[in-house]
């Protein structure tokens, strides 16, 4: 299993997270730290619910840009800016829901909550965590390595802002025109690989599975595909690497052009027109996107990309003798 040698990140992280900890009150400190080992690291939901962590409504000002310092030092700066998106996503959620007379649940953009495992300042494996409603950011880095980056979850609802201040705004509209210009390239042929369902699935397959599990080879090899296409579905799952930092993301991207995209399979579920359900996967032995958009009469995305072996760095912490049967 190789990992990314990313001094510059793993270093931005370390020093962003131990900032972090050192602004807190010993009583916040407390619900902030875990052992790296512990279970509650490889636990993740998107769902809107009460979570582990400091949620950023229990913050001081400072404590919360130190908290956001932490989120920004691990992704690019297009994948923080998502994040930060989603997260006041649920003000304009809360309006549709008021608007339309059914709201369920609290939204509320200070229920996102930090997490640190491990010690950042130690010489063993550490991570941290960021979740909430339609986010889940779980990385961790050992010494001058970040070992891994995955799960990473995001979702919006709704996916296309449709009136007020924020009309037409589409957080996570790349990754489905993308997709769409794929499968519209697609000839019937193609099409009749890669349509695996005809009705859209609820949700992504995987939902929060501490270990993703999706049937390998199923739909169109990217090796039946032309050039051109194959150039579109790197693009697709570039827009899904892309949200690690740079030096983190390059070596994931290289991996993918020098052979492991031979190996992926993209699959579709659904409506092949946007306005209605539709769903899409992308697999191979060290890769896992999924997207679904089918609630909310098809106005409400959830998008996750994995590494099948190493999600929470898996692989590293056997192939080192660190995994405990806890996990």
């Amino acid at each position: 299993m190789a990992i990314e040698a990313a001094p510059t990140t793993a270093r931005r992280m370390a020093e962003a997270s131990a900032r972090f900890l050192d602004s807190l009150l010993p009583e916040q400190r407390a619900k902030v730290e875990y052992h790296y080992l512990d279970v509650e690291r490889v636990y993740w939901i998107h769902r809107p619910q009460n979570r582990h962590g400091l949620p950023i409504r229990d913050m001081s000002p400072a404590q919360r840009r130190l908290a956001f310092a932490v989120m920004e030092s691990g992704l690019s700066a297009g994948a923080y800016r998502k994040a930060r998106g989603i997260i006041d996503h649920e003000l304009i959620l809360a309006q549709v829901e008021k608007d339309e007379g059914h709201a369920r649940y609290r939204r509320d953009p200070e229920l996102y909550y930090f997490t640190v495992f491990g010690s950042p300042k130690g010489e063993g494996p550490w991570g941290w965590k960021a979740e909430g409603h339609h986010m889940s950011l779980n990385l961790s880095a050992w010494g001058d390595e970040v070992i891994s980056t995955t799960p990473l979850f995001f979702g919006s609802n709704p996916a296309r802002v449709r009136y007020g201040p924020s009309e037409g705004l589409r957080l996570l509209g790349a990754r489905e025109d993308l997709a769409f210009e794929l499968i519209d390239s697609f000839d019937r042929g193609q099409i009749s690989k890669a349509l695996l369902f005809e009705k859209v699935p609820h949700e992504i397959i995987t939902y929060n599975a501490t270990r993703p599990m999706l049937p390998p080879e199923q739909g169109l090899a990217a090796s039946r595909m032309s050039p051109a296409q194959r150039d579109m579905l790197m693009s697709l799952a570039a827009e899904y690497v892309k949200q690690a930092a740079p030096d983190v993301a390059e070596g994931k991207l290289a991996a993918l052009r020098e052979g492991e995209l031979d190996a992926v399979y993209f699959a579709w579920g659904g409506a092949m027109q946007k306005g209605k359900g539709h769903y899409y996967n992308i697999v191979g032995p060290n890769f896992l996107v999924e997207f679904d958009n089918q609630q909310n009469g098809a106005n409400h995305v959830h998008s996750v990309w994995r590494d099948v072996q190493n999600d929470f760095a898996y692989d590293i912490l056997e192939e080192r003798k660190l995994l405990h049967e806890v996990l």
